[in-house]
C-alpha cells in the first residue's frame, strides 16, 4: 500500500510540474522588449490568450523620452495613435505540427511602421522567447524576457 502511494505521489508531483512548466512555456503574460539593433530594453508587452489567439499589447515604455510617442509610420488604424497600450501582436495560434511555437499571425514595428509574419518561440523553460519577425526570407529576431 505504501509503495502504491509513493508511485502515486511521484506521479502526481510530475504531472503537477509538467502543467507549471507548460504554462511557463506559453507565451501569455508580461515580457520585456529589448531591441535587436541597439540592445537597450525598450518596453513591456503584455500577452493575453484569448480561445487558443494571441495579442499582444504595449503596457509600459521603459524610456521616459518616449511616453507620448505615436505611430507615426504606420498604414493602418494605428496611424498617428499613441504607442503606448497600442497593440503590436495579433492573430498569433499554437502551431499546429510544433505544439513549442506560436505563428499564423502578425507583429507590428511602432518604430518603422512594418507590419511582419510572427513566430514566438519559448527557450530556456519560457523564461524567454525568441521573436521572429519575417517577410519572406527575410527576418529579425529579439529575446524577450519574462516579467510576469
Amino acid at each position: 500500500m505504501i509503495r502504491h502511494t509513493r508511485h502515486l505521489a511521484a506521479a502526481l508531483g510530475l504531472g503537477l510540474f509538467t502543467a507549471i512548466a507548460h504554462a511557463q512555456a506559453t507565451p501569455a503574460g508580461v515580457w520585456k522588449t529589448i531591441d535587436d539593433e541597439t540592445r537597450q530594453e525598450k518596453s513591456l508587452v503584455r500577452i493575453t490568450d484569448a480561445g487558443g489567439v494571441l495579442t499582444g499589447k504595449i503596457e509600459k515604455l521603459l524610456d521616459p523620452a518616449k511616453q507620448a510617442s505615436v505611430c507615426d509610420k504606420c498604414s493602418d488604424e494605428r496611424k498617428d495613435k499613441p504607442v503606448l497600450g497600442m497593440v503590436i501582436i495579433r492573430g498569433v495560434k499554437q502551431n499546429a505540427d510544433d505544439k513549442a511555437k506560436w505563428d499564423g499571425g502578425e507583429i507590428l514595428d511602432p518604430n518603422n511602421g512594418k507590419t511582419y509574419k510572427v513566430r514566438l518561440t519559448p527557450i530556456d523553460g519560457g523564461k524567454t522567447f525568441e521573436v521572429r519577425g519575417f517577410i519572406g526570407p527575410f527576418y529579425r529576431n529579439q529575446t524577450w524576457t519574462r516579467v510576469e
